[in-house]
């Protein structure tokens, strides 16, 4: 049996005009592939979004209104473009992995439909469970009492597991950060090995609804309303992706 670490994969990552991924757009994304006994391959994407870049989002991850309209591909082509070389991966049995992959999956499939293309699930087809690695699901399983503020962002994840890198929160970097992360993962905790992607989807499915169950009862009992305590707080559990309500409010 190979392990994850023998294998080639994908890290994927977006960078967006926000933090909310069922309104915001993606101005950059990477998709870095590894593995395999195979020469990397890194594909990068700087985008249009169509709208103001906020200076809070700039400041983020570099990337600014004049940068785009200078250099930026039209949203259409640029998504279908990203859709169809995740496809590809995940259709070939590739393992796709992201830091945090309900965000990068939600945005993708907002923008995907704000644009008139087919959804990943359009491209996939609804039966197939696809080879997808959230990296910081895995981890919150993994080892579920880290103590401090701050520790399961992905520059002290990546210092939990060995993981160096520069550039922080370019596409790039956290895409290899995400597959880096993954790799150290399988190698500490070896079980993970033993799921096989069908099994493996499910399971972060399901560890994915109680982490987030556990954040909404902290959030609710625990949290001060400087920390955005409320006793009727709301956190999705949704994995891979946040599903499109109803009425338009995602846009």
């Amino acid at each position: 049996m190979s392990t994850f670490g023998a294998i080639r994969k994908a890290g994927f990552d977006t960078e967006t005009t926000g933090p909310d991924p069922t309104q915001d757009r993606i101005v950059t994304a990477a998709m870095v592939v590894r593995g395999g006994g195979k020469p990397d391959q890194t594909f990068t994407w700087l985008i249009n979004p169509g709208i103001p870049i906020p200076a809070e989002a700039s400041e983020v991850h570099g990337i600014t209104d004049a940068m785009v309209q200078a250099d930026g591909q039209a949203p259409k082509a640029a998504l279908d473009d990203i859709a169809s070389k995740l496809t590809d991966a995940l259709t070939y049995g590739m393992p796709v992995v992201a830091f945090n992959l309900a965000f990068d999956w939600t945005v993708l499939d907002r923008d995907l439909h704000r644009n008139g293309l087919p959804s990943m699930a359009d491209r996939l087809g609804e039966n197939l469970a696809p080879a997808l690695v959230d990296s910081h699901v895995i981890d919150k399983q993994v080892d579920k009492y880290r103590k401090g503020s701050g520790r399961r962002k992905l520059q002290p994840t990546c210092e939990v597991y060995g993981v160096e890198l520069e550039d922080w929160h370019t596409a790039e970097a956290d895409a290899l950060a995400a597959l880096l992360i993954a790799e150290a993962q399988f190698a500490r905790y070896p079980q993970l090995n033993t799921y096989g992607p069908a099994r493996l989807f499910a399971a972060q499915k399901a560890w994915r609804a109680e982490q987030q169950a556990g954040l909404q009862r902290w959030f609710r009992t625990k949290a001060t309303p400087e920390q955005g305590g409320a006793p009727d707080k709301v956190i999705d559990g949704s994995w891979p992706l946040i599903p499109r309500q109803s009425g338009g409010e995602d846009q």
